[in-house]
């Protein structure tokens, strides 16, 4: 496979996975309701962290839904971080910076989940969770930028 292609491949995996994060922003109640019925479907029991979103969620809805409008604009950013990336698609050598602030955001998502998770009180196993997304992302972004390096070489 040329390196052309598999960038392109890298990039639209990256983009695709930034914009379903950001779509499932914005139906949480739903998810949670999902989530809770398919733990009742399978017969699993529920974690009491589950609960405990559950809760947050329902009372939040009820009372303060406005603040949902923050996790509103946590997907708009993410929606909109899949369209920059579409220029690292279309032409990753002038684009290369793009593919620099990808690496750097998937890079600083290991502080923002170890630091802010403890003080939100998340549990430990779902700040796991949380870095998992840089990992997968730096698997993207890492090979990209390597491969546009190597595009850049053979164009000199």
């Amino acid at each position: 496979m040329n390196k052309l292609k598999t960038i392109r491949i890298l990039t639209a995996f990256f983009i695709i996975g930034l914009f379903v994060s950001g779509i499932t922003c914005f139906p949480i109640k739903q998810e949670v309701q999902l989530g809770l019925f398919l733990f009742d479907k399978w017969d699993i029991p529920i974690p009491e962290f589950v609960q405990t979103v559950e809760k947050g969620v329902m009372e939040t809805t009820k009372k303060h839904p406005f603040l949902f409008y923050g996790t509103d604009w946590l997907a708009f950013a993410h929606i909109l971080f899949a369209l920059l990336f579409y220029g690292v698609y279309k032409d990753p050598i002038k684009n290369i910076w793009v593919t620099e602030f990808g690496i750097i955001a998937c890079i600083a998502i290991f502080p923002l989940a170890l630091i802010m998770g403890p003080l939100r009180e998340i549990p430990f196993w779902w700040q796991l969770v949380d870095s998992s997304f840089g990992i997968i992302g730096l698997m993207c972004m890492i090979p990209v930028y390597k491969l546009t390096l190597q595009l850049i070489d053979n164009n000199d």
